[in-house]
């Protein structure tokens, strides 16, 4: 019944050509005289009829769909120019203007463009063509608009020609700031720069990533959505399509498109956030074809129809979803609305905007309100005066006031208080009365100057020509069943963030996280995007991180690797941690059960020890070497015993340094001293005459000793000098670090234990060559085991070792060390402790002596034979033999050297039996 309504005085009137310009003047939307004019350019139709016969003739046409946003920025340019003439603002200078509807036509509006450059006061309105413009005076000073930054572009081209300065309170496009190609273009409004990048940055906040943009197919349009781009592709946000819509209506294809991007809405499933760059009559026809498709989605709207009261006012508009929009920053426009509601008021002969819109109420009257502004909308400037008798008796009072886009009006108003302020500039030492006082490009130069002061605030064109004023963050909002456009929150240019008036505020804006509009789903943390086919980097798939590597946010590019090697991740993690430590510690079990193993090996030291001291004149302990070499031995034992506590607990420095040498310096000891053992045994029970003079040279207990670990402390010293051990931290194991000592030159460790190793063989023969001992002294045979035992450890110690890691890597040496030292020390000493406990009997002089009586008659007979061999020699050889160690001494002191009496044979003679048995026994007897 609405769309009846709405169409029945579309059939009355006609819509045949109407208020055609005959001339010049009719040609003038509103004017008034003054002293300097000022030109105004707004689209106050958005639409010029075309003729649709042939061929098409050069003729300025009429315009259809009346805008009252437009319109009314007419009358804040009008009602700004009023408030400053009644002002003491310019002196006694009136302004005047000339206002001119552009019907957001390019050529309609350059037709303008040539009358403001017109010469001033002529006759006619000729441009006259000179090479210098300096001194040339137009009709006009300066042009307020124009609305679209298409039109803007194309007037300031021209108006560039004699520096007329045009400051537009609507046209955003990035392009206008090239003061190279628009030299003479300002606008009150900040660039689509700002616009857009306060766009993509609500897109950001909001987890937004995957979005379509629509946008009118003219130079605004592809300005607008270029700007916008390249924004999106700096913040990673995809666009998913972009579709353009004809610039103008008449264009045969504009339905076509409009369903072509309503089909691309819906087919695009996971875009739920749309950039619309459009012009008012664009978005309705768009939201109109919306609402029957069902498309709900969320639309954020440019500084063009962000604020469009009749875009709002659409019924069912809440169906389409969520509309946010940027406008521009508005300040207090109060003086506006009563201008307004004194406008009836007002006389209409020079202002033919005002006296359509007056017929246009008496048309329309009878619909309710939204039919009622479509209706308006919808009118030609046709032939309306056949109402003209009814104009006066229909007035809706506050229509106007309820259409008002507060950022476009403060704007306009504050793009006359800029010219104004710098024709003030330029009148203070001229009398400006007379219109040939100062030329307009000296008026653009103190514009380019001027501080106007707006809501107690200073504000002025930057270099670029714009205002860089704020925008408001609009949110379409249902109150009462009526859709009302409220502000979310501000955005501010200059530190590119938004700014809340309070925590509900603020609380909507977090809202609009709610709605997901991406291609893929973010990546947690844990994970990272991987790229796949598609051209978007949005279309991504989550994948783990490896290990090592984390990601701490949402959606990041890579997975960062763990800042070094004391922290580790595993699959999948968000973070990293730190490595645990790990070392031999003294509360591990298998370090308890070697330190109990080595502390039983103390305390066996020691019982030994008190065995051999109370039984130190026993033959048994004098047998063993005396009680000081037995000392000495139980003192290296008890050294190696407790160096095993050096390679347990926390490696530090002096740790790594001493463990070793400790060990090593002990165990040459040690050996030293059982090789001494092992001399005096083979000495004592050789009757090989060679073999005795041999061993009587080289039996030197005391240097024997000394040499032979001072070697090793030579080679210990040598090492922690030049190649010390030192503590390394062995990174092999993922998620822990081992502790461990270095030993600092694995060649130097191989020659110490290599050393000892070499003692011990030495040590292995002699004691074998003397393992035929009495039956109840076989001390040489136990040795024998012992380095049995010794080399069998170690030989085993070296694969285990080399292929062993982690923190037991200490165990594997201290339990080596714990198996060669009790071998060596079970073997030494407890043979002998078995005989002076167990054994009492035997452990007696005579005991002892009877056993060498035994032993002795056994041996006498292998004595002779050797004797007689000896005899077969050359005497020379005798001589040799019995010479070399004639200074050796003949016994040794109480403490245990054995005495080994010198055999002074004579040459050719064999000893009889009675005298080998009697030197085995004393040699015997002397141990």
């Amino acid at each position: 019944m609405a769309f009846v309504r709405l169409l029945i005085p579309c059939l009355v009137i006609s819509t045949d050509v109407a208020y055609s310009c005959q001339n010049t003047e009719d040609f003038v939307g509103a004017s008034s005289p003054g002293d300097i004019i000022i030109g105004g350019l707004f689209a106050v139709h958005n639409e010029m009829l075309h003729p649709e016969e042939h061929p098409i003739k050069p003729v300025i046409q009429n315009c259809a769909s009346f805008e009252i946003q437009v319109f009314l920025q007419t009358l804040a340019m009008i009602h700004a120019i009023e408030m400053i003439n009644n002002s003491t603002l310019l002196h006694g200078v009136t302004l005047g203007y000339e206002i001119y509807d552009s019907c957001a036509e390019v050529t309609k509006a350059m037709a303008s463009a040539l009358r403001f450059l017109s010469k001033f006061n002529s006759s006619k309105d000729i441009v006259e063509f000179k090479c210098n413009y300096s001194d040339y005076i137009p009709r006009i000073k300066a042009v307020i608009g124009a609305s679209y930054s298409e039109v803007s572009m194309a007037v300031s081209r021209l108006l560039a020609l004699q520096l007329i300065p045009q400051v537009s309170p609507a046209s955003s496009a990035e392009i206008l700031s090239d003061k190279i190609r628009f030299p003479s273009f300002l606008r009150t409004i900040p660039s689509d720069f700002y616009q857009t990048r306060a766009m993509v940055r609500l897109i950001c906040e909001s987890g937004w990533n995957w979005i379509g943009v629509i946008a009118t197919d003219d130079d605004n349009g592809r300005l607008a959505l270029e700007s916008f781009g390249v924004q999106a592709l700096g913040n990673n946000v995809c666009i998913a399509f972009k579709e353009m819509l004809p610039a103008y209506p008449s264009d045969n294809t504009f339905n076509a498109k409009v369903n072509q991007a309503i089909e691309k809405i819906v087919k695009e499933s996971r875009v739920n956030v749309i950039v619309v760059f459009m012009r008012q009559f664009h978005v309705l026809k768009l939201f109109n074809k919306a609402i029957e498709k069902n498309v709900n989605k969320i639309w954020i709207a440019s500084d063009n129809w962000s604020t469009a009261v009749k875009i709002s006012t659409i019924p069912n508009i809440k169906e389409l979803g969520i509309v946010v929009g940027f406008g521009f920053k508005s300040g207090n426009i109060s003086t506006f609305h009563d201008f307004l509601r004194t406008l009836r008021e007002r006389p209409t002969e020079n202002n033919k905007f005002l006296h359509e819109y007056i017929m246009l109420l008496s048309v329309c009257a009878h619909l309710e309100y939204h039919d009622f502004q479509m209706c308006i909308s919808n009118q030609s400037q046709e032939n309306l005066t056949q109402i003209g008798e009814n104009e006066h008796q229909i007035w809706k009072e506050d229509f106007l006031i309820a259409n008002i886009e507060p950022g476009f009006i403060h704007s306009t108003i504050l793009a006359v208080h800029a010219i104004a302020h710098a024709i003030k500039g330029q009148c203070n030492q001229r009398n400006c009365t007379d219109p040939s006082a100062f030329t307009p490009w000296e008026l653009l130069e103190e514009l380019k100057k001027v501080t106007v002061l707006d809501d107690d605030k200073e504000i002025e064109f930057d270099s670029k020509g714009d205002m860089s004023t704020n925008y408001d963050v609009l949110l379409w909002k249902e109150i009462d069943g009526y859709m009302e456009i409220t502000t979310m929150a501000e955005y501010n240019t200059k530190k590119d963030c938004f700014i809340f008036k309070d925590e509900e505020k603020k609380k909507e804006f977090m809202d609009l996280k709610k709605v997901s509009s991406v291609c893929s789903q973010h990546c947690r943390p844990g994970q990272m995007k991987k790229v796949t086919e598609s051209p978007h980097t949005c279309c991504y798939e989550c994948v783990h991180c490896p290990e090592n590597h984390y990601s701490n946010q949402t959606d990041m590019d890579y997975c960062s690797p763990c800042k070094n090697k004391t922290y580790w991740a595993p699959v999948n993690s968000a973070t990293c941690y730190r490595k645990t430590v790990h070392f031999l510690g003294w509360t591990d079990w298998f370090a308890i059960f070697l330190l109990l193993l080595s502390a039983f090996g103390i305390v066996l030291v020691l019982t030994i020890s008190v065995i051999f001291t109370k039984n130190v004149n026993t033959p048994a302990v004098k047998a063993s070497g005396g009680l000081t070499v037995s000392y000495i031995i139980l003192f290296s034992h008890l050294l190696i015993f407790l160096s095993t506590a050096f390679f347990i607990g926390e490696p530090i420095e002096f740790k790594c340094k001493t463990r070793q040498a400790i060990f090593g310096i002990s165990f040459t000891l040690c050996i030293s001293c059982i090789l001494v053992k092992s001399l005096k045994i083979l000495l004592a029970f050789s009757f090989d005459p060679n073999i005795q003079n041999f061993l009587k040279c080289v039996y030197k207990p005391i240097p024997i000793v000394v040499t032979c670990t001072g070697i090793q402390v030579i080679i210990c010293t040598f090492w922690l000098i030049f190649m010390t051990p030192f503590v390394k931290p062995n990174f092999s194991i993922p998620r822990a670090i081992i502790l461990e000592c270095n030993e600092g030159s694995i060649v130097a460790f191989g020659i110490m234990l290599g050393y000892i190793a070499v003692l011990a063989f030495i040590c292995f023969i002699f004691a074998f060559k003397g393992r035929k001992l009495p039956e109840n002294y076989n001390e040489a045979k136990f040795i024998t085991f012992g380095m049995l035992i010794y080399f069998i450890a170690w030989i085993v110690f070296i694969p285990v070792y080399a292929t062993t890691f982690g923190k037991y890597l200490p165990a594997v040496e201290i339990i080596v060390v714990l198996i060669s030292n009790y071998g060596i020390l079970c073997c030494t000493f407890l043979p002998k402790c078995y005989i002076i406990i167990c054994k009492q009997e035997t452990n007696t002089k005579s005991a002892f002596l009877k056993m060498i009586y035994t032993y002795s008659s056994k041996s006498a007979s292998s004595v002779a034979v050797s004797q007689i061999s000896l005899d077969s020699k050359s005497s020379g050889s005798q001589a040799t033999v019995s010479d070399s160690c004639k200074s050796e001494k003949t016994s040794a002191n109480g403490n245990g050297h054995f005495q080994v009496p010198e055999l002074r044979l004579i040459k050719g003679k064999v000893p009889p039996k009675s005298t080998a048995r009697m030197l085995s026994r004393k040699r015997l007897s002397s141990i």
